[in-house]
């Protein structure tokens, strides 16, 4: 089975999740016909004495040198553009996308990975004190070189996507193709900041759907799409942003429809991600293999039509 609308998350392997339970999670994912799995240069610092990353990286190379045949199974997406310069350094002293900084961490990443290239490279946040042109241009050029396969923005404000895009035209490169922005079946309260790793940028609106679904060279992916586990759990809660009537209303649907189809709510939640226009591929991270596997179902979920109209009531 392949080809699942899905991407594992692997921020936590090797950190907060350890080598034993990693190596599992993955397992479970590639068996299951998963291929995407995404990472970033930077994961996870947070979590580490030194304040650096690159603790997931490393752990997927070593599940990778020890499946043979694996990496032809599986592919890779990693981020540039977050790695703080020294610790405590995030977010106001952090890499740089011009092309030094993205050779150098190009290179670290597939030594981490023990890859001679990588499936989507992502230029994790916006560096405007760099360039368009040179970064656009740098990753163009590692296309070109066979090292990245596609180029992606994260947390890009959507002015600056199209501008991209047109500096790749200008330039003769590959142009970005992928990207990710938080979103999930609740949405944030219209003009609160967006506190979510202090991404300026960092969630999916109307606008960009809107953007999508008109041009068809984009691929859209979301990051913490079940909230962290909110949707399921009674210990855990939305954020603040999400607190008004629009959140109630969607989850009381939500739960009313997971009951009916006999599934998790989290399950519904990505259904109605990758069935929907266009289509949002899910980030979905796991520490316990129930929790992959709600994600897996859903994926394979085909919601009815009607089901989908009550979900997409307006709040």
């Amino acid at each position: 089975m392949t080809g699942l609308n899905l991407a594992l998350g692997a921020m936590e392997f090797g950190s907060r999740i350890d080598e034993k339970a990693s190596f599992a999670l993955l397992d479970q994912y590639v068996d299951a016909g998963g291929e995407w799995i995404d990472t970033a240069n930077c994961y996870a610092f947070w979590q580490n004495p030194s304040g650096h990353g690159g603790q997931s990286e490393e752990l997927l190379g070593r599940w990778i040198a020890q499946r043979p045949g694996v990496r032809d199974r599986i592919k890779l997406a990693t981020k540039v553009g977050c790695e703080p310069l020294h610790p405590g350094g995030y977010p106001a002293h952090v890499e740089s996308l011009d092309q030094a900084g993205i050779d150098a961490a190009l290179s670290t990443s597939l030594r981490r990975l023990g890859v001679d290239h990588v499936d989507l490279y992502w230029a994790h946040r916006d560096d405007r004190a760099t360039p368009l042109e040179e970064t656009i241009g740098t990753f163009g050029r590692h296309v070109a070189a066979g090292t990245v396969g596609h180029i992606g923005l994260s947390n890009w404000a959507l002015w600056r996507t199209e501008r991209a895009r047109a500096v790749a035209v200008g330039l003769g490169v590959e142009a970005p193709s992928y990207l990710q922005l938080q979103y999930s079946y609740v949405r944030p309260r219209p003009l609160v900041a967006d506190r979510t790793g202090g991404h300026r940028f960092g969630w999916l609106t109307d606008e960009t759907i809107d953007y999508a679904t008109t041009d068809p060279n984009w691929n859209l992916w979301a990051y913490t799409p079940l909230m962290s586990g909110a949707y399921d759990r009674d210990d855990k809660s939305f954020p603040q942003e999400y607190d008004h009537p629009g959140t109630t209303a969607r989850v009381e649907t939500l739960a009313k429809v997971a009951a009916e189809l006999g599934v998790s709510r989290s399950s519904v939640v990505v259904a109605w991600l990758v069935g929907g226009t266009p289509a949002v591929r899910p980030i979905v991270g796991a520490s316990r293999p129930e929790q992959l596997a709600a994600s897996l179902e859903g994926a394979r979920l085909d919601l009815p039509g009607d089901v989908r109209a009550e979900l997409d009531k307006p709040w």
